[in-house]
């Protein structure tokens, strides 16, 4: 079902993008901490351009590997900028598509009200079982979240009682279903319209890590499909801007 946000940008969208004599579908695989805005971002691209995304979720890393050993997406919307440049390199995707559609910030969470109050002086303490970050090989937010700790001098000391997900969606459930009480993850998993949507959290100051400019690049088996560049052609629009914005994400000038 169309969503509001969806069907007020309807009119705007119909403007810029008309209605396709021929629409086309393409693959797109989409980094985890952006699957709540992608969603979003998807429907309306439909509704304007007769275009569909097809969307799989998962971790930068393992897409990389998936991409290497022949899977068909024709579309990457990274957690970093690092893997679509190897891919470019590599000849697996168009060098000429490649730009930074978002700024990640990074945010340590927890589902209870009133936890984090002081992030700094709870990492610290800390006087809890369990700290959640994705994987630090494979998630560029869990290598931020490991930047953190060693900047505060806290990586050995929090190490066993570090948990860690396969990707910042695994990270997030840890905290939220309560088994962890407390972990790194995505702004953008727990923040709509302006303010955190449950629980509390510590906004990590940018300059306590390498900034997370996620890019996004058509991959070679999209060269040819029109839906793939009308997809990032989107995404430079204000109106997807716009809805990123909701969900706590920047965007370059």
């Amino acid at each position: 079902m169309p969503t509001f946000f969806s069907r007020l940008l309807f009119p705007v969208l119909c403007v810029l993008f008309p209605a396709l004599a021929s629409a086309d579908e393409v693959q797109v695989a989409v980094a985890a901490n952006f699957s709540a805005p992608m969603r979003e971002l998807a429907e309306v691209f439909e509704a304007a351009t007769g275009h569909r995304a097809r969307l799989a979720y998962g971790s930068t890393g393992k897409f990389y590997a998936q991409i290497s050993n022949g899977a068909p997406f024709e579309v990457l919307f990274s957690a970093d900028s690092a893997t679509p440049t190897r891919l470019v390199e590599e000849g697996k995707a168009l060098g000429d598509t490649q730009f930074t559609y978002a700024l990640g910030q990074l945010v340590l969470w927890s589902a209870r009200e009133g936890y984090v109050s002081d992030g700094e002086a709870l990492l610290e303490r800390a006087d809890f079982r369990h700290l959640s970050i994705a994987s630090p090989s494979a998630a560029p937010y869990g290598a931020a979240a490991l930047e953190v700790l060693r900047g505060m001098g806290l990586e050995a000391e929090l190490k066993g009682k570090l948990v860690q997900g396969e990707n910042i969606t695994q990270a997030y459930q840890f905290v939220a279903t309560g088994n962890a009480e407390v972990g790194f993850v995505a702004l953008s998993q727990v923040y709509l319209d302006g303010e955190i949507s449950r629980g509390s959290a510590w906004i990590v100051p940018a300059e306590r890590y390498t900034p997370i400019r996620q890019d996004a690049v058509v991959l070679e088996r999209g060269r040819d499909n029109p839906a793939a560049r009308a997809l990032l052609d989107f995404m430079h629009t204000e109106q997807a801007r716009t809805l990123m914005a909701r969900y706590g994400y920047g965007v370059e000038p």
